[in-house]
């Protein structure tokens, strides 16, 4: 079987499995069967199916397990937020279809990803400014503390999701012309010269100061994390990721006594995730991560089946707030169970395999450290906010990539899904 045709039969499954979730989440509701709920289904196959085409003209070589990965994560998102709410459900559908438009652009009309790397600088600069918009007057919208928004008129999205992708890119150029001054160094203790040192320390700590100002802390980690695992890569010295780690530490002191966001946040999840105690401010501000541990508790080892978990009140709303965003894994634990869950997270880890294979057989530096980098960005997101939801690391608020609600992240992911796809293609045509 052809590269393409396992993708189609990939896809396929992945169809029934989201028609026999919408199926059963309408009937939790409706007791019925219903060609409207199952009319979902048919679009998302249909829009996948479009993408495949897309990919067998543009990418014949590319792997045939990625595409469906994103679809099937992108597929559960959906049922369980028509489960939440099907006028959200609606809504991110066509979010879908604007990130596989977005998905064909970039695969289609970038006809040869590398390009990327000879505007390197202006790329990490325009990261930079993505991030700050959210600290313009006027512009930037506040949830949780946090100033991760922008709008303009009825338009609002998350710039630091394009970002990300930005930062991943840039660092991919700048690492590979460098990587072996850095891996090198120089002097009696091997250190890099700030000549090719410091621009990386530039874009990077300008980053890190843009999400400290806006207080966008889950965001500062992620790029954190990203930064390191590419420059360990690119260089294979542990010192790096040591005086990193170090670096994190000293920094997470710090704000934990300058920033009342984040000790709110640390003191929420050492009273409620680690001791439960009788501090855990249950109906305040820890209302939310505590709600968070009764559902996935209360989801058992099968779940109690899709449409059948107590996520709603008696008027719609939902027990915890931003179940659709950032508690949607609480959602499917409770309604799919340990086992849903867990496969969950093995879905995001044969992503990454995928992902980190394709770097292992890239011959070329930049293709090697662009799909490091991508698949790292998704994920440590990932890690990043099911961690916080489960209570094993303090909450942030940052997406569940492909899953959760949201227009800038599903755009963003199949961003990062066409770039990956487009090194997997270059990489598979060289070694054939």
């Amino acid at each position: 079987m052809t590269l393409r045709n396992r993708e189609l039969v990939n896809l396929l499954l992945v169809g029934l499995l989201t028609a026999a979730g919408f199926t059963a989440v309408y009937i939790a509701r409706q007791d019925v069967v219903s060609a409207g709920s199952l009319s979902y289904a048919a679009f998302f196959v249909a829009l996948f199916v479009a993408a495949h085409v897309v990919v067998r003209l543009a990418l014949p070589f590319a792997d045939p397990f990625l595409l469906p990965l994103g679809g099937l994560l992108t597929a559960v998102g959906l049922t369980m937020i028509y489960r939440i709410d099907p006028n959200l459900a609606l809504r991110q559908g066509l979010w879908v279809v604007v990130g596989l438009v977005a998905f064909a652009v970039i695969v289609v009309f970038l006809r040869d990803y590398r390009t990327l790397d000879r505007y390197k600088y202006i790329l990490g600069l325009t990261a930079i400014f993505l991030l700050a918009l959210p600290a313009v007057p006027h512009l930037g919208r506040t949830i949780n503390g946090a100033n991760l928004l922008v709008g303009f008129g009825g338009l609002v999205f998350q710039p630091g999701e394009f970002a990300k992708v930005l930062l991943v890119v840039f660092l991919a150029g700048y690492l590979r012309d460098n990587r072996e001054v850095l891996s090198v160094g120089s002097g009696r203790y091997r250190l890099p010269s700030p000549k090719h040192f410091g621009p990386l320390l530039v874009i990077w700590g300008g980053a890190m100061l843009v999400l400290f100002q806006t207080n966008d802390l889950g965001g500062g980690l992620l790029y954190f994390s990203i930064f390191l695992a590419m420059l360990w890569v690119a260089t294979a010295r542990w010192p790096y990721v040591a005086v990193g780690l170090g670096l994190f530490a000293v920094g997470a002191y710090a704000l934990y006594h300058v920033t009342p966001h984040v000790r709110e946040r640390v003191s929420i999840w050492l009273d409620c995730s680690w001791t439960f105690s009788n501090a855990c401010p249950v109906y305040k501000e820890g209302y939310q991560l505590a709600q968070s541990i009764y559902a996935i508790s209360g989801g058992g080892f099968f779940g109690r089946g899709l449409g059948q978990g107590v996520l709603l009140t008696a008027e719609g709303k939902t027990y915890i707030p931003y179940l659709e965003t950032d508690f949607i894994y609480a959602a499917i634990a409770q309604e799919l169970g340990l086992a849903g869950a867990a496969g969950l997270i093995l879905l995001y880890v044969v992503f990454c395999y995928r992902g980190f294979r394709i770097a292992l057989q890239a011959s070329d530096g930049f293709s090697k450290l662009l799909a490091v980098g991508l698949t790292a960005a998704l994920g440590i997101q990932a890690f990043i906010i099911m961690g916080g939801v489960t209570g094993l690391i303090p909450l942030t608020g940052i997406t569940l990539p492909f899953v959760s609600y949201g227009g800038s992240s599903i755009v963003a992911n199949f961003i990062v899904l066409g770039l990956l796809l487009m090194v997997s293609d270059h990489v598979n045509r060289d070694n054939s």
